[in-house]
């Protein structure tokens, strides 16, 4: 049995990918070391696991080894909790606090969504990974503590680091070593496997038979961009054991536990970008089509501009104006033909002052997307933020910006 292989059966995961036993390969390789490790990926495809994988083959093996969720902490305490805090040092300090890093000594911290750790709180951590040394809040006397530090993100950094919302060095600090998880849909040969496994854990949790599905459900399984990941995949495999009677399940019984199956599955072809790069999501299809609305859009409005403005194009004219805009379809494939007739009425000022054609906002769908979140789950926002794909901080600030409360 290889190596990998006895990873994979001591922390159950399950898959046969090249890119999945290359990540595993890789946390192997730096265990042994200090360096500090950023894994990146996806929400949901089980990033939480390679810091174990660390932990547990590295010579720090034996001692603590303590998970933070940075995005779970509010961000008034973050400091408190990860680096402690003397009594009387803020409202409510009654005692003095040990902070994880104190007590994760000569063990392993891994920090969860360390993107959304504030600026503040990066300065910190920053003096921790370079020298050892901290301060507790509320006081001046610097302490040190000997910690291999694991960080994991699904939020793209480098574009945090643009907006100066994450510091660029503590980036290139935690980033030594990097870990790109793969995606559920880059590891299609693995995902009937994942299914199987979930189908038989909730049999035997539930007490009742396994969920069985058929060649063309497989199919759809494999074809679906899942882009809720591992976690998605466990969910609806355990709604589909709880709910059916009927235990072997069809393509068209799955379909009605996929969100967007008929747009990401059952299209006959898939969307292509300019650059001929595949949309492997539903929300970067709805993206591009919005983007490509709002050109058309912006197009007519400048036709109808340059047709009504004072001293613009006349009707007769304009047909020049909508050549323009088809001006790339072969002749005889564009066969809508427009017709201008003069408008007394229309004015453009009148045109101008009630813009005609509203541009299309993402920032309305994505407050949109929030609002039924939060309706589907009555306002939870852990549940709401997992369905999102977002961390509960992200959501928290969303709701802030949006004035959702």
């Amino acid at each position: 049995m290889t190596e990998i292989q006895k990873i994979k059966d001591r922390f159950g995961i399950i898959g046969n990918s090249h890119l999945l036993s290359r990540c595993i390969d890789i946390a192997n390789q730096v265990a042994s070391t200090d360096l500090s490790v950023l894994i990146t990926g996806e929400s949901g495809t089980g990033k939480e696991i390679f810091p174990q994988i660390i932990h547990h083959n590295s010579s720090r093996k034996h001692g603590p080894y303590i998970a933070v969720n940075c995005g779970a902490i509010p961000e008034g305490t973050i400091d408190s909790e990860l680096f402690g805090h003397e009594k009387g040092s803020f409202t409510g300090a009654t005692d003095s606090r040990k902070g994880y890093f104190e007590v994760a000594n000569k063990g392993t911290i891994f920090l969860d969504e360390v993107a959304e750790l504030p600026l503040s709180t990066q300065v910190r951590l920053l003096r921790v990974l370079e020298t050892g040394e901290f301060i507790r809040v509320g006081s001046s006397q610097v302490q040190k503590t000997n910690v291999r530090v694991v960080a994991a993100t699904n939020i793209n950094v480098m574009e945090l680091i643009k907006n100066k919302r994450f510091r660029e060095d503590l980036f290139y600090r935690l980033n030594t070593v990097p870990i790109q998880i793969p995606a559920l849909r880059e590891r299609k040969e693995d995902i009937y496997l994942l299914f199987r496994k979930f189908a038989y854990d909730f049999a035997e949790k539930y007490r009742m038979p396994p969920i069985l599905i058929d060649n063309d459900a497989v199919d759809s399984l494999q074809n679906y961009p899942w882009p809720g990941n591992i976690r998605q995949l466990k969910n609806v495999t355990e709604q589909i054991s709880v709910i059916e009677k009927e235990r072997n399940i069809s393509t068209s019984t799955l379909s009605q536990y996929l969100p967007y199956y008929q747009t990401t599955v059952m299209t006959p072809a898939k969307l292509k970008s300019d650059d001929g790069s595949d949309f492997s999501t539903e929300r970067e299809i709805l993206y591009k089509i919005l983007f490509e609305m709002r050109k058309e859009l912006n197009d007519l409005k400048t036709i109808v501009y340059e047709m009504i403005k004072p001293g613009g194009e006349t009707p007769s004219q304009s047909t020049s104006i909508f050549s323009k805009l088809y001006r790339n379809e072969p002749e005889g494939e564009f066969s809508t033909s427009l017709v201008i007739r003069p408008t007394e009425n229309l004015q453009f000022d009148e045109i101008q002052k009630n813009n005609v054609v509203e541009s299309l906002s993402l920032e309305q769908k994505e407050i949109e997307l929030i609002r039924k979140a939060l309706e589907k789950y009555q306002g939870k926002r852990k549940l709401a933020a997992d369905e999102l794909g977002i961390s509960e901080r992200t959501l928290y600030r969303k709701i802030k910006e949006y004035d959702l409360e």
